[in-house]
């Protein structure tokens, strides 16, 4: 482990040096990937760099009780700084094979947030309207970019789907535990009875990638525009902004209808493609590592139901970690994801690290 982290190290030392290069500086792409892989590491090299210093300490401590071996008192303040030490090591070494873990290439990349109405009617569309809420203040909470790219309004209220576009730093790591189905328990406001219903709504969480990632042929796509409906503006429902993109090799459909031109539409709905695939990739590259997909926390399949809100409890449970929180309020309403994230990514790196 010391082997590959001093050659993390001095990578690290390397590419600092070569962010000052007029010719790494000059290319915008190499110098981006750069500075993402420093950013990778920092955190890394920062912990190695305590773990070094406490081993020294460990090291000195044992010295001065070697020393001091006919000193009462200096030796037990010696054997007391060297038990200290020792178990400050001892975490530090834990924490350095978590951070030791290989990252997701995707984890730094913007996300593109889907949720889709699933069974239970109005109540599961009112449902979808409030992961979308729960997800726009978390993404408050973080300093991140939440902008809807495509919205479609369920007849009695909520969303039937909407498709949003989150951008900042690290995102994709930290919202991709967000895919699958999630269930609700509460007394719809339709209820005379008092009766709690169970609806359920379907997350979808995917890197944004670029062209680079994923390559696309013109030839294959299908390209409709149409004239947008609901929400939108005068201008919108006097034009044919709405578009429509089928990748005919696969099936896939994206629309988007949102954006105030028709250029917008389409931009927005080449991102959603390009995510789309490359997510289908991804999970065709999963099954082929079979043993790998097993040590990981969840699958990422939207048909796994991974979590349930139940509001007469005040009670949210993630079924992947068997994880239980009392607060839903804050959860849903204030858009606290922090305790159920942490969770989820310790999860999946001690997973990992086991299976490692």
């Amino acid at each position: 482990m010391l082997d590959k982290l001093e050659a993390l190290v001095k990578k690290y030392k390397d590419n600092e040096l070569a962010l000052y290069d007029p010719q790494i500086t000059a290319d915008l792409k190499r110098y981006r990937e750069l500075m993402r892989a420093q950013s990778e590491m920092k955190e890394l090299v920062e912990k190695y760099q305590e773990f070094k210093k406490m081993r020294q300490a460990v090291e000195d401590a044992q010295a001065i009780m070697e020393a001091a071996a006919t000193e009462q008192e200096m030796r037990e303040l010696a054997v007391a700084e060297w038990k200290t030490s020792g178990e400050q090591l001892a975490v530090l070494e834990e924490e350095l094979k978590f951070l030791l873990v290989p990252q997701d290439p995707d984890d730094n990349k913007n996300a593109i947030l889907e949720i889709r109405q699933g069974t239970g009617g109005e109540e599961a569309a009112l449902f979808a309207s409030d992961l979308f809420s729960m997800y726009r203040r978390y993404a408050e909470r973080n300093g991140w970019r939440f902008q809807v790219m495509s919205l479609t309004e369920a007849e009695q209220g909520g969303f039937k789907e909407v498709i949003v576009e989150i951008s900042g730093e690290g995102i994709y790591g930290r919202m991709k535990y967000e895919s699958g189905v999630h269930r609700v328990q509460r007394v719809p406001t339709t209820e005379a009875q008092g009766r709690v219903h169970t609806s359920a709504a379907t997350v979808a969480i995917m890197p944004e990638v670029e062209d680079v990632d994923i390559a696309i042929n013109p030839a294959d796509l299908k390209i409709d525009t149409y004239r947008s409906s609901g929400a939108g503006g005068q201008h919108i429902n006097k034009t044919d902004s709405a578009v429509r993109i089928t990748h005919l090799p696969t099936g896939t459909v994206v629309t988007c209808q949102d954006g105030r031109s028709q250029h917008a539409n389409r931009d927005s709905a080449m991102r959603v493609l390009r995510s789309r695939l490359y997510e289908m990739q991804e999970n065709e590259r999963l099954k082929k590592e079979k043993d790998l997909r097993k040590t990981q926390v969840g699958s990422g399949d939207r048909s796994e139901k991974i979590r349930t809100y139940n509001y007469p409890q005040n009670r949210v449970t993630d079924h992947r970690i068997g994880l239980t929180l009392y607060n839903l309020d804050d959860i849903v309403k204030s858009g606290d994801l922090s305790a159920l994230t942490n969770a989820l990514i310790q999860a999946d790196r001690l997973a990992k690290l086991q299976a490692a």
